[in-house]
């Protein structure tokens, strides 16, 4: 008889194969939009909202799925995250038109809200805190490992059998991943105190986020200026709501009572939003001005995750011992260094300049990643641990979508809603070279941040 493997092992590898799946399907989605665009007919403008109405989603659903989770059960929340994204993928798969490809992307974008806004928590949930930086690194390294081997995978399979079969690949792997948490992983971990949802708060929240988003992508017009107002108004709103409600979806003190943590949130969402559009540009630039195959393109990409699934544990377990802060600033700074070269490409720029660039890139970003969120989760109590990794994931991915907005914007202003022909390159190298510029910014701000956030302290334990 085998002995069964205990609740913190089988935790670890459920969230890690969750880890993996999820960046694998959402990764791979970009290689195939060229393919994507151009069975569907899609204009530029269109193609642009393939990765942010995905974003739009999870923004305006981490919250309360963490919320959720905190009060129904992690695992719960968890499960019936992993079932929606498979059904949103066969209907992206199925549909004919972009405007249904971009429907079911929204309905995937809440789905991995409650994948990606609950795994965190389950395994703070029953992991030692002196151990959880391992754990967290071992997370962190599946999703670079997903993120690593997603170009390459999306580009031989839009090679193969068309941007469809990008979409149905992961979802007999959804399923057995649902098969093994029923099978094997045991038990729940919520809140010992129920709370009352906050609705109106969930509402204020998803009106701010989809103003924002809406809002960036019509400037600069008196439209787009407008929906920003609203989206600022409401987050006001938002905060004067949470503030004052007595079961809010997050306690805007949290933010108050440990440096560590604000500081912490704002360093993660600088640094997503400065790297989150690149595969999306590069997937451009290979394709369209270099000329390079869905495949070759992926295999460049993937260098960056690549660089980043090597180091992300092995700088988590450092985390442990030595404060995050000071390994997650270094990453900070080589990240920048990174973008600070491959802002330079060109026309006539090699794919090798372009790989040591992504090596470069995803060594700091590993160096970054999981000590910043082994800092995080170490400075809330046990029993807001959904919130927090709600919140966590909350700012990685507001940064991706302010990041892609940016783009998105830019593409506007320099494209409009003109197909991507050769005419157009030299209108797509000047929205590439000034959105790698804004991103060297963004770094060296969040190195800053990093920084100076103060000393962290691990203050949860596992619960049982």
């Amino acid at each position: 008889m085998f002995k069964p493997l205990p609740a913190t092992t089988i935790a670890l590898i459920v969230v890690c194969l969750g880890s993996f799946i999820g960046p694998l399907g959402m990764a791979s989605v970009n290689i195939a939009i060229p393919d994507l665009a151009a069975d569907l007919h899609a204009n530029a403008r269109l193609v642009g909202w393939l990765p942010t109405i995905f974003l739009l989603s999870n923004v305006a659903f981490m919250l309360p799925f963490g919320k959720l989770a905190d009060n129904y059960g992690r695992k719960r929340i968890y499960t019936y995250g992993l079932l929606l994204n498979a059904l949103s993928s066969l209907m992206c798969a199925w549909a004919d038109v972009i405007e249904w490809v971009l429907f079911w992307r929204f309905v995937q974008g809440a789905a991995s809200a409650m994948i990606f806004g609950t795994g965190v928590a389950i395994l703070s949930s029953v992991t030692p805190a002196d151990k959880r930086g391992f754990a967290l690194g071992l997370a962190a390294t599946c999703v670079y490992v997903g993120l690593t081997v997603a170009p390459a995978i999306g580009g031989w399979l839009t090679e193969l059998w068309g941007w469809r079969a990008v979409f149905l690949f992961q979802v007999p792997l959804v399923c057995l991943l649902i098969l093994v948490i029923k099978l094997g992983l045991k038990g729940e971990w919520k809140s010992a105190r129920h709370s009352k949802f906050d609705w109106r708060g969930t509402s204020i929240f998803a009106i701010s986020t989809s103003a924002l988003v809406f809002g960036l992508s019509l400037l600069p017009s008196v439209l787009g200026f407008g929906l920003l107002a609203v989206a600022i108004a409401t987050m006001v709103l938002f905060v004067f709501h949470q503030s004052r409600h007595s079961e809010p979806l997050i306690r805007v003190q949290m933010f108050r009572e440990s440096r560590v943590f604000s500081m912490s949130l704002s360093t993660s969402f600088l640094m997503y939003a400065s790297v989150y559009p690149l595969s999306f540009l590069l997937s451009l630039y290979l394709q369209y001005v270099k000329g390079f195959s869905p495949a070759h393109a992926g295999q460049i990409i993937l260098l960056q995750a690549f660089s980043m699934a090597i180091v992300a544990p092995f700088a988590g377990k450092f985390s442990d011992r030595v404060q995050p802060r000071k390994i997650a600033s270094a990453g900070c700074a080589i990240v920048a260094f990174g973008f600070i070269i491959l802002s330079q490409i060109g026309i006539n720029t090699s794919a090798t300049y372009i790989g040591a660039s992504l090596l470069l890139i995803g060594l700091g970003f590993g160096l970054f990643s999981t000590p910043n969120n082994n800092a995080i989760m170490g400075a809330v109590n046990s029993r807001e641990l959904g919130v927090a990794s709600a919140s966590m994931n909350l700012s990685r991915t507001i940064g991706n979508l302010v990041g892609m907005s940016v783009v998105n914007l830019l593409v506007h202003l320099y494209l409009g809603d003109a197909r991507l022909t050769e005419q157009q390159y030299p209108a797509l190298l000047n929205t590439i070279s000034l959105s790698l510029y804004i991103s060297v910014g963004c770094v060296v701000l969040a190195s800053f941040f990093s920084a100076f956030r103060g000393r962290e302290t691990k203050s949860n334990q596992p619960q049982q």
